[in-house]
């Protein structure tokens, strides 16, 4: 147990008891916990393996590279079709992390076996991901937008790209570009400030 963690299993939380207990069934395996990203995050030899966090609904255990998993059990959640690579096991109980204890050891074993392989999740290019039309168009007008665009790393254009495209009229496609044109002249990500 790391003690830069536990304010974490601490705090006041609806799923309190949930997390102490996942956190007790993943420490069992050998991985190190550390805090990355305001969460418990449980790494071998430095590499990010498996993470506890909660949501409204549900808590769950994140598998930083659980799209290599087998999912022997069917269980793992691809939490929005734009995560390429990580995948949950959601709990909405005490209950069923008692039930599923063994498959969740399976499975974090596993997930250690993927970071001893050095086996690495093929990303989706920036390339493919879908350029909107209306992105497009502002881009052939824009030559210093385009320019700036470019210059953008991969995983800001794909910010862009995503957000603009999940916008599902062309009119807030548009009112979105032309927010975020300033920020993309300005060499910005999307949630840079």
């Amino acid at each position: 147990m790391n003690p830069k963690v536990d304010w974490f299993f601490e705090k006041d939380s609806q799923w309190k008891t949930a997390f102490n207990q996942l956190r007790t069934i993943v420490l069992s395996t050998g991985l190190t916990e550390e805090l990355k990203w305001g969460h418990p995050c449980y790494t071998h030899k430095g590499a990010n393996v498996v993470l506890i966090h909660g949501f409204k609904d549900y808590c769950a255990l994140l598998f930083h590279k659980g799209v290599l998993l087998k999912d022997s059990e069917g269980i793992l959640i691809q939490q929005t079709e734009n995560v390429q690579a990580a995948r949950q096991i959601r709990f909405t109980s005490t209950d069923e992390i008692t039930e599923q204890e063994a498959i969740i050891k399976s499975y974090i074993y596993e997930a250690i076996e993927v970071e001893k392989a050095g086996l690495q999740v093929e990303m989706k290019k920036t390339d493919e991901f879908e350029m909107p039309e209306e992105f497009q168009s502002a881009l052939d007008d824009n030559p210093a937008l385009e320019s700036a665009f470019e210059a953008l790393t991969p995983g800001r254009q794909r910010g862009y790209l995503l957000h603009f495209a999940q916008a599902k009229q062309s009119k807030t496609r548009t009112a979105r570009i032309e927010k975020y044109t300033p920020h993309i002249l300005e060499g910005k990500g999307l949630n840079d400030r």
